[in-house]
């Protein structure tokens, strides 16, 4: 056990600091995907025949290598987390850009009509009634591009052991020590369970009229138990009441 802990000197950093590097690598891509992802999105939305060319662009890059784009970018950016970070971020507007565009599109016409008639212009709409309804959704693609950045982030060893915890694979091999590629893929695995167990708790603070058990896109609804004069009660209504106040 002593092993599978004891780091080699060459990597610079400790179990921890492993984790803290890998998780930063992992994490801002994301962050910066989604910063993206939104205003590209309600663009797709407002400006339909966008929505095609988008896709087809985001899916064109995610199907290039890694190494190919850090071969392109290292000129520029050199042997660095950005180099890592910057595929990562671009990946990762494959899986937001859709789960966005699909979640604003499903809020009922009938709750963008009330926002408008509460007063509301396009901007505070789409912050305060539409993004609230479409969390769920959102919430589902974030934890598919987070755990899939947590893994990728190990193919950054190529480039000057800028892979964090993937590092340890390539010890693994240079030092014939299985236990450390056992170590990063077991700590890899538990820290994409932790984060995606963490954003499932943001979607329930976030969205607090969904049921608890809800997943993802597919609980636009809350209903309550069937008794005379009940109906469901549909998610916009909470999310917008709101917004009203």
């Amino acid at each position: 056990m002593n092993g599978f802990f004891d780091i080699p000197s060459d990597l610079q950093h400790s179990w921890w600091g492993l984790i803290g590097l890998h998780l930063r690598e992992a994490l801002l891509p994301v962050l910066a995907g989604l910063l993206l992802a939104l205003p590209l999105g309600q663009l797709c939305v407002r400006v339909r025949w966008l929505y095609a060319p988008v896709l087809w662009v985001t899916t064109v890059l995610y199907a290039i290598p890694s190494l190919a784009f850090f071969v392109v970018l290292i000129d520029y950016t050199g042997q660095t987390e950005l180099t890592v970070m910057i595929p990562l971020t671009v990946y990762s507007l494959v899986v937001l850009v859709p789960a966005i565009v699909d979640a604003v599109r499903s809020v009922p016409q009938e709750t963008l009509a009330a926002a408008t008639a509460m007063g509301f212009g396009p901007v505070r709409r789409y912050l305060q009634v539409q993004l609230p309804i479409a969390v769920p959704a959102i919430i589902a693609g974030l934890r598919v591009a987070t755990v899939s950045s947590i893994s990728l982030v190990s193919v950054g060893t190529l480039i000057g052991n800028q892979g964090a915890l993937g590092n340890l694979l390539h010890d693994a091999t240079i030092y014939n020590r299985p236990e450390l590629a056992w170590n990063a893929v077991i700590t890899m695995a538990v820290l994409a369970m932790l984060a995606d167990a963490a954003l499932v708790l943001v979607r329930v603070l976030l969205t607090p009229w969904m049921p608890r058990g809800g997943s993802g896109a597919g609980s636009g609804r809350r209903t309550t138990p069937k008794t005379a004069g009940t109906r469901p009660v549909p998610a916009a209504e909470p999310a917008l009441k709101d917004a009203a106040r």
